[in-house]
């Protein structure tokens, strides 16, 4: 969303008519490759030509403004407004400000800027998003702790030589505190820069070993880059795009075009991981031939009227179920497939998937219990567990909004968990001991050291001889 006197300086483009004889044709070949322009402020007492600002989707419409009062240098700065938790414009502030134009940013190694908060806050920033959906560099630095005084940021960028033509210039989002309340933010002298205390960069994994399937697709789970920044370690998150994959065993396992690992045969390969010439590492991946179960799991025989579902052929849904939402760190893969036609979720090379379920969320207060059939391939012996967490947002209907509740239960070869068999857990609702509240649930998190699980018949129920 484009704010009203938001940018005062707007980008003129000039066309060049270029005007030849005919008998002075050029050569084509001979054409140099169109260049950016590679200046490196975004926002110093001014906008610079050209740059827009575009607020996220449910994000406070309002949020950003300029402020002539208050600046770390010069006589402005960026203000952002963060609304509390009851703001009808919108529950957290967030956008980006980009470049209409691209920009080679490949000179610079940071993005800087100074920052303060009316309150102690954090925010989540970056660059390398033009909110258009495109963005193929985006980088993030979650949890950046905003004090009451100015202070100097640095978000390095991993491989700047990928940033010849950048529009996404400076991203942000902050909502409001545990207790609902919001806070003011300003942001100066925004810039990219060239530091020479930008050093040692490693690249970060989930797990240095992953499993699959001959024919699955794993997520390598490269989650950020380490730099150690004025002598403090710092991560970032990057975009997939920064990183080359190159597998040193492609019989076993080669790599797809998006960045992705492919099984190719059983057995295990190295896969080199470089962030261009400036880091590299090698994580190993497994690649099984698998099974899977060769009859469905039981046919539920709890009454329809009784049952919230989540996931059945038997039951009618609950809708708009967000299977995997990919969460930073999960590695979790989710494939939609069937055993002798029961459809069913499969997940493979799965740490912990986030399952959510917020349009609308789920009143659960009258039912007693939480109903999964779940299948593994993997070794059960103990210590190995597998985990169920629910959470619910509270009367507020948002994440971290001050009043979620949640509570998550492990299961191990001692309470039921085999391998090559349906399990099927039915657990009271007031086993999940902190989940104080049921009317408002919103997610179910699935976890533990079973790289491969089945999962059908996910619902709620009421068992009538159970008093609430």
């Amino acid at each position: 969303m484009i704010m009203k006197n938001l940018i005062r300086l707007i980008f003129a483009s000039i066309l060049f008519i270029l005007i030849g004889f005919t008998d002075c044709a050029r050569d084509v070949n001979l054409l140099e490759e169109a260049t950016h322009p590679s200046f490196a402020e975004v926002f110093l007492d001014d906008f610079v030509d050209g740059l827009d600002y575009s607020a996220f989707a449910d994000s406070k419409y309002d949020a950003f403004d300029i402020d002539n009062d208050e600046s770390y240098k010069g006589y402005r700065s960026i203000r952002i407004t963060v609304p509390g938790l009851n703001d009808p414009s919108g529950w957290f502030a967030g956008g980006v400000f980009y470049s209409k134009f691209p920009r080679d940013l490949s000179g610079y190694n940071a993005l800087t800027f100074w920052g303060k908060a009316s309150k102690t806050t954090v925010a989540i920033i970056g660059l390398g998003n033009d909110n258009t959906g495109n963005s193929l560099y985006e980088v993030l630095q979650r949890d950046v702790l905003f004090g009451t005084s100015w202070q100097k940021y640095v978000i390095p960028i991993p491989l700047a030589g990928k940033l010849v033509a950048e529009t996404g210039m400076f991203e942000y989002a902050a909502g409001a505190d545990e207790n609902g309340l919001g806070c003011t933010l300003w942001f100066d002298e925004v810039q990219f820069e060239s530091l020479g205390t930008i050093a040692y960069p490693r690249i970060v994994f989930s797990d240095t070993l992953v499993t699959g399937l001959v024919g699955g697709t794993i997520d390598p789970g490269i989650t950020g880059v380490i730099f150690n920044v004025d002598g403090v370690d710092q991560i970032v998150e990057a975009a997939p795009a920064y990183f080359t994959l190159t597998s040193l065993n492609t019989p076993v396992a080669d790599i797809t075009d998006d960045g992705k690992i492919i099984g190719i045969a059983e057995g295990s390969a190295k896969i080199l991981v470089q962030l261009g010439s400036v880091a590299e590492d090698t994580i190993t991946v497994n690649i099984g031939t698998g099974y899977g179960p060769m009859t469905p799991a039981p046919v539920p025989a709890v009454p329809a009227d009784r049952v919230i579902s989540l996931f059945s052929d038997i039951y009618t849904s609950h809708p708009g179920v967000v299977w995997n939402t990919y969460w930073q760190f999960s590695t979790a893969q989710l494939e939609e497939t069937d055993v002798t036609g029961d459809n069913v979720k499969l997940y493979t090379n799965l740490n912990f998937v986030g399952i959510e379920f917020t349009a609308p969320l789920i009143d659960a207060s009258e039912m007693t219990h939480f109903h999964i059939d779940i299948w593994t391939p993997d070794s059960t012996s103990l210590p190995n567990v597998f985990k169920i967490k629910l959470v619910d947002f509270g009367a507020n209907g948002v994440w971290s909004g001050g009043d979620d509740k949640e509570h998550e239960l492990a299961f191990d070869a001692n309470s039921g968990l085999i391998t090559g068999s349906w399990i099927g857990f039915d657990i009271p609702l007031f086993d999940f001991t902190g989940l104080t509240s049921r009317a408002h649930l919103a997610q179910l998190v699935l976890s533990g050291d079973l790289p491969t699980v089945y999962a059908d018949n996910v619902y709620f129920y009421s068992d009538d001889s159970v008093t609430l």
